[in-house]
């Protein structure tokens, strides 16, 4: 078979009927799905399959299970379809200077009633870039944007020494953490500054780590604790006001907690190295690069009142001017 003839069975259009047969199980499922009628949809399969020379369906009555080939080419598909999305993205960033889509990775630790200030100043402009905001923890924050899934990083945390000649960073501030236990935990009744040693026998709460490619960061806790993992400071805060563990905590995050008794701050014997969170934001770098959205996120990141906000939970005190886009 001439490659030109595997290169066009490998179309998007092909791909994607690829993708609807084994997403519904069946032919005729897939077809009324694309709005096709069955036999059209099995006659470009098998051309597929005649091309590349593989069986990619088993095909039992009505249902159409994909073959170990098959598997193997939806997965490549999948990166194939992703990255013909990217190539338009970036044909219609050149063409009129607004990213399709703009993509910001936040850190649980920040305000995100903060960021959607930023959102709501940003579509006042009337631009048509699409924002998409997504949360991780630690470490996650920055894999997510050196792994391409972001185009914006707040809150990232910057080992000293690290450096990446595809991404520029910037200092955000820093968050202060405080040690606290419910009053009705054990360690509430303790007058003297904690120890180690009395405060290993009991359960701390941590926030997982959301990194995939790399090893997750473990902050504060003391070896052989006992931890409950939960999936972000907000789970955190209420399970130690519960009294299911005790640790770190954002003094910013728990100010009504300890206003009204329901978290009590407790002084260590021995502060740890991790009572404050040096903050940084982060972009990819290269000016050629640098689309419309992306130059007025970081316009409004230069700005002191801004990044004090994101960090400290207050809201913006000077409206953002909204520029309108004169296109």
């Amino acid at each position: 078979m001439p490659q030109s003839a595997i290169q066009d069975s490998l179309s998007p259009a092909n791909l994607r009927m690829l993708q609807a047969v084994a997403a519904h199980g069946s032919f005729a499922a897939a077809a009324r799905a694309l709005n096709l009628v069955p036999s059209a949809l099995s006659y470009r399969i098998r051309q597929m399959e005649e091309a590349l020379d593989v069986l990619l369906f088993d095909r039992q009555g009505r249902q159409a299970r994909p073959t170990a080939a098959a598997c193997e080419l939806l997965h490549q598909s999948r990166l194939l379809l992703s990255e013909v999305d990217r190539i338009a993205h970036r044909v219609q960033r050149v063409a009129t200077g607004w990213e399709p889509q703009f993509t910001i990775v936040i850190e649980d630790l920040l305000n995100m009633g903060t960021v959607f200030e930023l959102c709501e100043a940003f579509y006042a402009l009337g631009a048509p870039t699409r924002l998409k905001v997504r949360s991780e923890v630690m470490t996650g924050t920055l894999e997510t944007l050196t792994s391409g899934q972001a185009d914006l990083a707040l809150g990232v945390l910057i080992d000293s020494g690290w450096t990446d000649r595809l991404i520029e960073h910037r200092p955000l501030g820093h968050i202060d953490f405080i040690y606290a236990v419910a009053p009705h935990h054990p360690l509430a009744a303790v007058e003297t500054p904690l120890t180690p040693q009395d405060m290993q026998p009991y359960r701390a709460v941590a926030v997982a780590d959301t990194v995939h490619r790399s090893n997750s960061r473990t902050v504060g806790l003391i070896t052989g604790q006992d931890v409950l993992t939960v999936p972000d400071m907000g789970a955190k805060i209420e399970a130690q006001v519960r009294g299911l563990g005790v640790g770190y905590v954002p003094v910013t995050r728990v100010q009504a907690h300890l206003q009204s008794g329901r978290l009590l701050q407790k002084t260590l014997a021995q502060p740890g190295l991790d009572t404050h969170f040096d903050s940084h934001y982060a972009w990819h770098r290269g000016k050629q690069q640098q689309g419309r959205a992306l130059q007025w996120w970081l316009e409004q990141l230069q700005s002191p009142v801004t990044r004090q906000a994101l960090l400290q939970g207050r809201a913006l005190e000077a409206g953002l001017p909204a520029r309108q886009v004169a296109e």
